[in-house]
């Protein structure tokens, strides 16, 4: 099931108008890591027209989430500041529905049962200007304001 499915079956989360409860599937897992990392790795794999699967910002906790092949083994991820999530996590994620500039949205929701690469991401996560953000001083707002979800809710 493609996480937009998903995303249309998963519960609403109290009162919150537009935030679902997203289990992981066993058709997807997540590689969540800081979006100030994860905004430059996603450039890189724009850049380099790598298959690009669903893409949340998380603007509160200021993360992105890849959706990614299952099967990824959670040591591979070992040497970057990210986190494999399988199938026993849960993600609170906004719906296809329009959600405010606060909370974040999606950077790429694709129609289809698309699914980055996790090879593609490993290795923009490896880049050297991805890299060379974790050794920096906190990074311009700027840079991560241009990759940021549209407020008007389109990925």
């Amino acid at each position: 099931m493609s996480v937009r499915d998903a995303l249309r079956r998963a519960p609403m989360i109290g009162d919150i108008p537009g935030l679902r409860l997203l289990r992981v599937s066993v058709e997807w897992d997540l590689v969540r890591g800081p979006a100030e990392i994860g905004f430059l790795a996603l450039a890189h794999l724009r850049a380099t027209d790598a298959s690009i699967g669903p893409v949340l910002y998380d603007g509160p906790n200021e993360r992105l989430y890849y959706a990614i092949q299952t099967g990824t083994a959670d040591s591979c991820w070992a040497d970057l500041p990210v986190r494999h999530l399988s199938g026993t996590s849960w993600l609170v994620a906004p719906g296809l529905e329009l959600m405010d500039d606060w909370f974040g949205g999606w950077c790429e929701l694709p129609d289809d049962d698309a699914l980055t690469d996790p090879d593609a991401l490993h290795a923009a996560l490896q880049h050297s200007y991805v890299t060379a953000v974790c050794h920096e001083a906190p990074s311009d707002a700027r840079l991560q304001n241009a990759f940021r979800p549209d407020p008007r809710g389109h990925p």
